[in-house]
């Protein structure tokens, strides 16, 4: 192959990538480029975001931390201007973190290690959950946060790493949200509960809500293994945490919702919404070509209340 031909097979493959793992590409800036900031792990200098509320720091009172992960190929800017999650935080005064997966293009196409899925980072075999935890630490001991209320969300491949989040961090996460993303079924059982609220759209083609084998135009970015329907991520969940067997299903004109009877303050709850594709509910599209978020709810506004409502 020739350095032309080369080099059109690479712009194919990241576009490949960028719509069909979430549509994240670079379409955003950060504030400003002291936004990033950077820690060592395991040797890999990993980069973010956190965004802390005016005086949280001096009112001294501790307040909850929320990791928002991207989608593959996108960035920690993608994902705050996605999400809005920095406004909510503004506005109900926690932290707000956004964490940056691995490229072997450096800065470009990032992605998590979510066991089959994908690209770069599983491939290599990125601990991402060391990462995070490293993360928690780091925060925890520069900002007062409450070891109680600590949050993981993320769309598509950021929601694959979020289910591996908290199985992986279990002793310290209270609840996650992963949002179009899916389980594998051989996920080992976390050893602590998690309560989890979950998103699926229900004409998503990228991950199917019946499950299969990935789809879109970057399988090529998976191992292979086709996911489980979408269901089976909050049996998943409700089996760990204790839950009754048969869940309660309640039907909107918007969206299916199936939630799970739960001991103590744990809740498992499954959004399937009608008229949402591989998109975050009531954010923005995550590139031009990327599917439209429903109008029909917000999932940032329902995983804060979620999240609010579950410590650990």
């Amino acid at each position: 192959m020739n350095h032309l031909a080369h080099s059109l097979a690479r712009r194919r493959l990241a576009g490949a990538l960028l719509f069909c793992l979430g549509g994240l590409g670079s379409a955003y800036a950060n504030d400003s480029g002291n936004d990033v900031r950077t820690i060592t792990q395991g040797a890999i200098v990993r980069s973010y975001v956190v965004r802390v509320p005016e005086g949280v720091s001096a009112r001294g009172l501790s307040v909850p931390l929320v990791f928002v992960l991207h989608g593959g190929g996108g960035n920690a800017a993608n994902a705050e201007a996605m999400t809005g999650f920095t406004q909510k935080a503004r506005k109900e005064g926690f932290i707000v973190v956004y964490p940056e997966g691995t490229s072997r293009f450096g800065t470009r196409l990032l992605t998590w290690n979510a066991g089959h899925c994908c690209g770069y980072a599983m491939r290599k075999s990125i601990d991402d959950v060391a990462f995070i935890r490293a993360l928690i630490d780091k925060l925890s001991a520069e900002y007062p946060v409450d070891a109680k209320r600590i949050y993981a969300t993320g769309m598509s491949n950021g929601a694959m790493m979020s289910h591996r989040l908290g199985i992986g961090l279990s002793d310290r996460l209270a609840a996650i949200a992963p949002v179009v993303g899916a389980l594998f079924g051989d996920e080992a059982r976390p050893a602590n509960p998690v309560s989890a609220i979950i998103f699926n759209g229900a004409v998503d083609q990228s991950v199917p809500p019946e499950g299969g084998p990935p789809g879109g135009r970057a399988a090529h970015a998976w191992d292979g293994k086709p996911t489980r329907p979408a269901l089976e991520q909050a049996a998943f969940w409700a089996r760990a945490d204790g839950c009754e067997t048969v869940p309660e299903k309640t039907e909107q004109s918007s969206h299916v919702l199936t939630r799970y009877r739960c001991p103590s303050t744990r809740d498992v709850e499954l959004y399937l919404v009608k008229d949402n594709g591989h998109a975050w509910p009531g954010g923005q599209s995550g590139s031009a070509r990327g599917d439209k978020p429903t109008s029909a709810l917000n999932a940032t506004d329902l995983i804060w209340a979620f999240f609010k409502a579950h410590p650990r």
